[in-house]
């Protein structure tokens, strides 16, 4: 039996020391700006990315890590032994799913299972997590499925947003939504609902934003546990640690992180965005 590794794209954003420690492949999406197009995570990093979006007058553009980059990824396992599960950005969110999807067709016969994660970020990371060290134990691709598809039954993804500039700017929203949220100060409360991110709720003042948000995830773990939690932030560290530090003494997690947030994601939330990603009672 072939051991497993794992395939995922740059909106995942698992920290390094994970990459490093396990067989997990990153495809990455692409950033484009001001006619350049950045590789996400490797031409281009979260903090710079963040910081140059905050005065930028030209938005940039994103595009899904394509099927040739994806396909590269599983050459790459396959040639050394490997079977592969992976596990996509939301195709509610992304065409991600459907590039991976014409990649593994490239590949017939190969030993090969793609899942849509209908989730993003640490939502995706946790639950690649949890497999990636089963199969070190020796689990195999159909065991590793399984257990990727139990996990993401468990997870969730709760973020607030500095400014609802970069919703209006990504005609997520219109310009009356906009002015009227920047009016009152308003924080919009996001949350991942069946791949897709719906508002949840809008708080006046950041500081009410941060204390609503640990409310809200306590609300959504409900007492299960164990507790793994990733802390996520666009270019905000400060206000990332205060919620690490809120949400640690509260839940007691086993394990945690603190993630960025994919400038290929951010560019739609702006810099500021905080918010968790958990996943509850995997044990």
């Amino acid at each position: 039996m072939s051991k497993v590794a794992f395939v995922t794209d740059s909106t995942t954003y698992l920290p390094k020391e994970f990459l490093d420690r396990y067989p997990i492949r990153v495809a990455p999406a692409s950033i484009i700006w001001s006619g350049q197009v950045f590789r996400d995570g490797i031409d281009i990093l979260p903090e710079e990315f963040y910081t140059r979006l905050q005065t930028t007058r030209e938005m940039p553009t994103t595009s899904q890590a394509t099927p040739g980059v994806i396909k590269d990824c599983f050459d790459e396992l396959l040639a050394k032994g490997y079977s592969i599960l992976g596990v996509f950005l939301s195709s509610k969110l992304s065409g991600t799913f459907d590039s991976a999807k014409q990649a593994l067709e490239m590949l017939p016969g190969k030993e090969i299972v793609i899942i849509d994660a209908l989730t993003g970020s640490m939502g995706i990371g946790w639950p690649l997590l949890i497999a990636a060290r089963a199969a070190e134990a020796g689990a195999g691709l159909a065991e590793c499925k399984a257990l990727v598809e139990r996990a993401l039954k468990n997870v969730g993804i709760l973020l607030t947003l500095d400014t609802l500039e970069f919703l209006h700017r990504g005609g997520r929203i219109g310009a009356a939504q906009r002015y009227l949220g920047d009016l009152l100060n308003l924080k919009p409360i996001l949350e991942v609902v069946n791949g897709a991110f719906i508002g949840r709720e809008r708080v006046r003042t950041l500081q009410k934003a941060l204390n609503r948000i640990v409310v809200l995830l306590e609300e959504k773990i409900s007492g299960r546990s164990p507790v793994r939690l990733g802390v996520l932030h666009a270019n905000a560290p400060d206000r990332a640690n205060l919620l690490f530090q809120q949400a640690v003494e509260l839940l007691h997690p086993v394990e945690t992180v603190i993630a960025d947030v994919s400038p290929a994601v951010g560019v739609h939330l702006g810099p500021g965005t905080v918010g968790f990603a958990f996943m509850a009672g995997i044990d």
